[in-house]
């Protein structure tokens, strides 16, 4: 948990960063750094929901299962 919660604030801190940076307000870094991390969280949700479907199709294929053949 440590690890995720120090990674988490590396995230926050760096997406404030970057915006500030680039924009002088702390009020849009703030923000960016608010909404930034829960955008790219349900985004990796649905990057892993997709890289289960292609590894599970690529071990199926490797047993020698072949994949359904869809009609219509």
């Amino acid at each position: 948990m440590t690890k995720t919660i120090t990674f988490a604030i590396m995230h926050f801190t760096i997406a404030f960063g970057v915006v500030y940076a680039m924009t002088g307000s702390l009020l849009l870094g703030g923000a960016v750094a608010l909404v930034e991390p829960a955008v790219n969280t349900v985004a990796f949700y649905f990057h892993e929901r997709l890289w289960k479907r292609i590894e599970h199709r690529r071990s199926s294929r490797r047993r020698g299962n072949p994949l359904p053949v869809m009609q219509a």
